[in-house]
């Protein structure tokens, strides 16, 4: 039998993943805000724009969503028009939004209330990554549901990883992103560094990307913060918005991060210089600034 997947939000994650679904052969429905994007999606690829998200969701096996915030999660999965409401008993459903913890517990409870599953599944990769099909995804929820869902998000990830229950995959991200803001303040250190001591620049990446200072950032990201050009990947207001993620958790939890809340007070900068949506990289231009 075909699987019907329905997917919910169209952004420059969600378009190309749901992209892959419908290559993939999967019965695809698209809803999305602007119902100009879905209607452009189902020109692109084989599936159906939809005019709701009850008619999305209406019959699916699956149902993923990738939005921007845990307010517009509350927005899609609750009420009387929700994805929670409308989509049937033993539909799975998956959230790629990268959200609290707290919300992801909250929708959890509220699936299993109507025999749904649910897992809330964060994303790391990037637009690029989306496009590509090679996104890492951590998950949070029970074992049944994440082996139901595993296969389905196989279409467009290159790896998939349960990681504990509902929560436990929006902690992961948080993880990844407090890692990520260290790494790209360093390398906007070092990178500053060397030009101000009269090195060529990405003649001492290419040294240093041989040893232990090696990072993904150092060998994607290098070369264009060297150059200053920061028109692509993932924008300074979605970092932000993730790190408050990160600091509300840490509140909550005890955690001490000194240093992901000093970062996060750069990118505020960053957004000061104009920065909105400028790839995280950009913190290397706070400290060219005169």
């Amino acid at each position: 039998m075909t699987v019907t997947a329905a997917f919910i939000g169209l952004g420059v994650m969600g378009y190309p993943m749901a992209g892959h679904l419908a290559k993939a052969g999967l019965n695809v429905r698209v809803w999305n805000r602007t119902q100009q994007k879905a209607e452009q999606w189902a020109k692109d690829f084989d599936g159906k724009a939809c005019a709701s998200i009850a008619e999305a969701v209406a019959d699916a096996d699956f149902v993923m969503t990738c939005v921007g915030a845990d307010k517009d999660l509350i927005e899609v999965f609750e009420g009387d028009a929700g994805i929670i409401a409308n989509a049937p008993e033993g539909a799975i459903l998956i959230d790629h939004t990268t959200a609290s913890s707290g919300i992801a517990e909250r929708l959890a409870k509220n699936a299993a209330a109507r025999h749904q599953g649910f897992i809330d599944a964060p994303v790391s990769g990037g637009q690029q990554g989306a496009e590509n099909g090679m996104l890492t995804i951590m998950c949070g929820g029970d074992q049944g549901g994440f082996t139901k869902a595993e296969p389905i998000m196989n279409h467009y990830a290159r790896a998939v990883n349960l990681m504990g229950p509902a929560g436990s995959g929006q902690k992961t991200k948080m993880v990844n992103q407090i890692a990520i803001a260290g790494l790209v303040q360093g390398l906007s250190e070092a990178l500053h560094f060397a030009e101000q001591a009269g090195l060529d620049a990405q003649k001492v990446v290419d040294v240093i990307s041989k040893g232990a200072a090696q990072s993904w950032q150092m060998e994607n990201r290098s070369g264009t913060m060297i150059a200053g050009e920061f028109e692509h990947g993932f924008a300074v207001d979605w970092m932000r918005k993730d790190l408050g993620i990160c600091l509300q958790e840490a509140r909550r939890n005890h955690a001490r991060l000194p240093v992901t809340a000093l970062v996060d007070q750069f990118y505020g900068d960053v957004q000061e210089m104009g920065g909105h949506r400028w790839d995280t990289s950009s913190l290397i231009q706070r400290l060219r600034k005169k």
